[in-house]
């Protein structure tokens, strides 16, 4: 398995996406339904299948990526070959966490307490989408990038 199995909330609503998998394998509903009761391995085996497929195909549509901590943004540009970064610390008592903190930064952004870092690297062994897996699995969030834009436009 490359990725994670999808979580029983993501299976469920993407029920039918898995039942067109499963058909495409000539499995049936009654069959699916036989395999996962006499065979649980097997079931669990289509289950991870189809969760990697599902993961790749939405990481490869992710073209920005972001983390939030209290005191810190990372932000993620994920283009094809490298991914760029731009880190934002923030050195006073500010949660970015609550609106109040986020919206502060927002329009403060030059402001003499906030520290702006920008990076690009490739992609360890061209593996563009585990890179970007392991930053969610980390706590990122996939984003439009709006942030990132914003915010790269002030550091150019």
């Amino acid at each position: 398995m490359k990725y994670r199995q999808l979580t029983k909330e993501q299976f469920e609503s993407l029920h039918e996406d898995f039942a067109r998998f499963l058909a495409t394998q000539s499995i049936d509903v009654i069959e699916w339904n036989q395999i996962k009761k006499e065979n649980p391995k097997v079931a669990e085996e289509e289950m991870n299948v189809f969760s990697d497929v599902v993961w790749d195909d939405v990481l490869t549509k992710t073209n920005y990526v972001e983390h939030f901590s209290k005191t810190s943004v990372n932000l993620f540009k994920c283009d094809a070959e490298e991914i760029h970064r731009i880190a934002i610390k923030v050195n006073w008592d500010i949660n970015l966490l609550e609106q109040k903190g986020f919206e502060w930064l927002m329009q403060n952004p030059m402001d003499n307490s906030v520290e702006i870092f920008r990076g690009t690297k490739p992609y360890n062994k061209d593996d563009r989408n585990t890179e970007i897996f392991d930053l969610i699995e980390k706590g990122s969030s996939i984003s439009k990038g709006e942030i990132y834009e914003y915010f790269s436009q002030l550091v150019s």
